[in-house]
């Protein structure tokens, strides 16, 4: 989990009550949960002498030993412990020689040898994740499942020589819903409960207060992991056996049956008590003899839903669609359609002259029709057969006439009508507005609640208030959104769109966007704070920009011819072509929601690619409504899919997911970092990261005044500060730092903090508590290292999680400060020696981070000497914060690379084929 690491561990930490007794402790074990409760222990001032875990893997190292490498603790990764059953002498030597008092085993996976479990001097503790005895052995959380429990729980036990007998230190456990999983209670109870637990037996054991329970050999069981081989579902049994089954499987292998081939159903079933009325959307008991509804049974029985089915290759489909797909069955014409279908078959043969006779395999396009064809079979066929309507991109989709007559009779019978849009809206009277906001997740054309029914509250920053609750994406979310993404690139109609037909939704998207967009800034300035003036001008303004821009390249992707050696007597003709990547993921950030949106799907679309997109956990609800406006401005279902949910869930299962072939992601440098690793170790999936920036401002004395400190406290404060590009540190020339720093905060003491919906107001609120606690905890760093607090530095004091504009001069290059991005209203100044050019570049280039950059001075020739030498994606000379569609933007170095905006855009959507023909 790469996005919620921290968030866990503030989540999940114990008490910081600081206890007398501590131990030195050896960590064998692995995984987040080895971390956690290594951090944890460490939290609560225990010594970790040493760290056992498994060795790296596709050179990626376990979590544990990452968080122990960084602290400086001594880490081992013996691949083995034994080796025929006998202990390794110099890997126990090993062990012995940091002299633990106490093992702490979690989440441990390798077999131990005893002469290392009973040699500190407390013995061993391992985590299992059951209510010992019952289900003893790798697989007691999936037993707990299929063997239906009500309770599920953990055992912290001591160690010994049998398999999970030792004695019990400590207990805990939860209910059972109806339609948990193994996800589900490991991320409700087992993993933030069993971390509290662990650390709590530790310091049990240093008070010398832990108890030895013996286990009973009554209720104590042991069934092995699950194969494939005995995965199978055995349907001869009650629908909630089935259901129990199902769910206790892990993914891999899943369980399965066979329906016309293996289906792996992989935790995607649900149980409907009796009486409750199932959705149309699940499969039901068409294949499940035993649970067909019994006539002692009123209305409806209790049921099996599935889902999803996965079969062998791979392809997943909504069960729903399983027994209506055109695959399985075809429609029985009456007369009437017969009829038509012959009068059908007379304009194909008028159109197909050269064909002899129209056959139900005839292929329209094989057979040697063209466009202009494809228009004119389209308009016979609605004057022709009662005005039955018909697109063109219906002809591409059915070419056959067997395929074609099966299309027409479906769309004459209003069978494959598209399902009207079903929103449940959160309404909320706001702005003088009733806005309208989707809350759930937008997969496949529809939205839906999370697999897992979990939800979380948006707030309102400007008052701490929740605004409704979002639906929190799982895993099996993102693998349906991937699955409807693929599915419309591969087989549906936007894959085989013409491009100038692509553009034409992309304008209607847009025109949309602009009809919306009161509605539309509102959602973003009481989800992310922004002032609605900004909002409306530059978060929803240049958003709608930027989708008319992309748009426009629809048609003009074009690839170019290349003369190579000619091979005698033949010849050769070389050529590119640009074609879609297929499924993207793009990650976007909570500072400007609607506009990251835009930046990096308008290009996706334009290009020819779908995709699948995780807005900020804080800030989902303008992704939402855009989703609502796609499917009214005509866009197939499945290209575009929201999922909004956490980072270290949704977003680490998107830059992993093997059918994902492009990330795009805007956010922080170590993030950036963590999701490189992912997709390098996933499948080499192509990345553009837009990450941190520490931006260099360099104001000299030749400057205009009025416009460096105007467009100084822009570069700073706008958008409260929040903002990528935003000058991290201002470097003013000695000769007029003085005069420059008071004119900047007379203005400063001029501007009005406030609601961001007042239409007056110029500074509002920063987006969420945890950032704002950031920047005054930045702030006091700032005053401990000696710089200067002229301005600010503290919250506001009113309702919401408002900071005040703030000014540190006096910054030398080493502190934290003139180093580290602050992502808020926080001016960093320091002075340059009058007519230092090369000192104060070597000071603004003296950072790993180069987003952005300026320069402000009345001498055209400094200016384009310095931009020259400034080491920034992007310069800006006499102004800040100039963004066009057309122009390209981008980092260097550790900003990240890749491109937004402009036709640099396009390409990181695109990939190029050369093909090359001898002749």
């Amino acid at each position: 989990m790469l996005w919620t690491a921290s968030q866990v561990i503030r989540k999940f930490s114990t008490s910081s009550h600081y206890y007398q007794n501590k131990l030195k402790l050896a960590l064998i074990g692995q995984s987040l949960f080895g971390q956690e409760v290594y951090t944890n222990l460490r939290k609560q001032g225990h010594k970790v002498v040493g760290v056992f875990t498994v060795p790296d893997k596709d050179g990626k190292a376990d979590p544990l030993a990452v968080a122990a490498e960084k602290d400086g603790t001594p880490v081992f990764k013996f691949p083995r412990w034994r080796v025929k059953g006998k202990p390794i002498p110099e890997v126990v030597e090993a062990y012995k020689a940091v002299g633990a008092e106490l093992n702490v085993m979690p989440f441990c996976s390798q077999f131990i040898p005893m002469n290392v479990i009973d040699h500190p001097k407390h013995g061993s503790i391992i985590y299992h994740p059951s209510i010992l005895p019952l289900h003893r052995g790798a697989s007691a959380i999936n037993w707990t499942l299929i063997h239906g429990d009500k309770k599920a729980g953990f055992s912290v036990f001591w160690a010994d020589d049998g398999l999970d007998t030792g004695p019990i230190l400590l207990q805990r456990e939860c209910d059972v819903e109806p339609n948990d999983t193994v996800d589900t209670l490991y991320n409700r109870f087992l993993f933030p409960e069993g971390i509290k637990a662990m650390v709590e037996s530790v310091q049990l054991i240093a008070d010398g207060k832990a108890a030895r329970v013996p286990q009973s050999e009554e209720g104590a069981s042991y069934e092995g992991i699950q194969k494939k081989s005995n995965c199978r579902v055995n349907l001869a049994q009650p629908a909630q056996a089935i259901h129990n089954w199902i769910r206790g499987h892990d993914k891999v292998p899943g369980a399965w049956t066979v329906i016309d081939g293996q289906v792996g159903f992989q935790e995607h079933t649900s149980f409907i008590s009796a009486g409750s009325e199932p959705s149309s959307n699940h499969l039901l008991s068409h294949f499940l003899p035993s649970l067909l509804p019994s006539p002692s049974i009123p209305i409806f029985p209790r049921q099996l839903l599935v889902k999803n089915l996965q079969f062998e290759d791979g392809k997943m489909i909504p069960a729903s669609k399983y027994f209506s797909s055109g695959e399985s069955s075809s429609v029985e014409l009456t007369d009437d359609e017969k009829k038509m279908a012959e009068d059908i078959r007379m304009i194909w043969r008028g159109i197909l002259s050269n064909v002899p006779a129209i056959e139900d395999t005839t292929d329209f396009f094989k057979s040697g029709a063209a466009s202009m064809d494809v228009v004119r079979l389209v308009e016979e066929v609605k004057q022709r057969c009662g005005g039955v309507q018909l697109q063109n991109e219906d002809v591409y989709m059915a070419t056959t006439f067997q395929d074609f007559i099966q299309m027409f009779v479906r769309r004459l019978r209003g069978e494959d009508q598209e399902e009207e849009l079903v929103i449940d809206y959160a309404t909320k009277e706001v702005n003088n507005m009733t806005v309208k906001m989707p809350y759930q997740c937008f997969i496949d054309g529809k939205f839906e609640d999370a697999d897992n029914g979990k939800a979380c509250d948006t707030i309102n920053p400007a008052d701490g208030s929740a605004i409704c609750k979002v639906a929190y994406a799982s895993v099996g979310d993102v693998d349906r959104a991937v699955a409807a993404a693929k599915e419309a690139f591969e087989n549906g109609p936007w894959g085989k769109m013409n491009p100038r037909d692509r553009g034409s939704l992309l304008y209607r998207l847009a025109d949309l966007m602009e009809e919306h967009q009161e509605e539309l800034a509102t959602i973003e300035s009481i989800d992310s704070g922004a002032v609605y003036t900004l909002a409306l001008k530059t978060h929803v303004g240049m958003s709608i920009q930027t989708f008319r821009y992309f748009a426009g390249w629809c048609d003009k992707i074009q690839g170019k011819t290349i003369p190579i050696n000619q091979a005698r007597p033949n010849r050769n003709l070389t050529f590119t072509k640009k074609e879609p990547l297929g499924v993207c993921a793009i990650v976007i950030p909570w500072n400007y929601p609607l506009m990251m949106l835009a930046w990096k799907s308008a290009a996706c679309l334009a290009a020819g690619n779908t995709l699948v997109l995780k807005p900020a956990q804080v800030t989902p609800l303008t992704a939402l409504k855009f989703a609502e406006l796609t499917v009214k401005a005509g866009i197939p279902k499945g290209v575009i899919n929201i999922v909004p949910g956490s980072g270290g869930l949704v977003g680490q299962r998107l830059s992993e997911h093997p059918d994902v072939r492009k990330l795009g992601f805007t956010g922080s440098t170590p993030i950036g970092k963590q999701i490189m690793k992912s997709c390098a170790v996933s499948n080499l999936k192509k990345v553009s990261l837009e990450l941190g920036g520490k931006s260099p401002l360099i104001i000299f004395s030749d400057c205009d005044m009025d416009k460096a400190v105007r467009m100084g406290m822009s570069s700073v404060f706008f958008n409260k500060g929040e903002n990528c590009i935003a000058a991290g540190r201002l470097f003013v020339e000695e000769s007029i730092h003085d005069e420059y720093i008071s004119r900047v905060v007379e203005e400063i003491k001029k501007m009005k903090i406030g609601d961001p919906l007042d239409r007056s107001t110029d500074h509002g609120p920063q987006n969420h508590k945890a950032h704002l606690d950031k920047l005054v905890e930045y702030c006091e760093v700032g005053v401990k290292e000696g710089a200067t607090l002229v301005y600010g530095g503290k919250q506001v004091d009113r309702p919401g999680f408002f900071m005040e504009p703030t000014v540190f001069t006096d910054v030398e290059d080493h502190m934290f400060i003139a180093k580290e991005e602050s992502f808020g209203p926080v001016m960093v100044v320091s002075k340059f020696k009058n007519g230092d050019v090369d000192g104060v570049l070597q000071r603004a280039n003296d950072t790993e981070f180069g987003l952005a950059s300026g320069v402000f001075t009345r001498d055209i020739s400094k200016a384009m000497y310095v931009s020259e030498r400034l080491e920034a994606g992007t310069v800006f000379i006499n102004t800040y914060n100039k963004t066009d569609v057309a122009s390209p933007f981008g980092g260097f170095k550790q900003s990240g690379f890749g491109k937004d905006l402009g036709e640099d855009a396009l390409m990181e959507y695109l990939r190029t084929k050369a093909v090359t023909v001898e002749y």
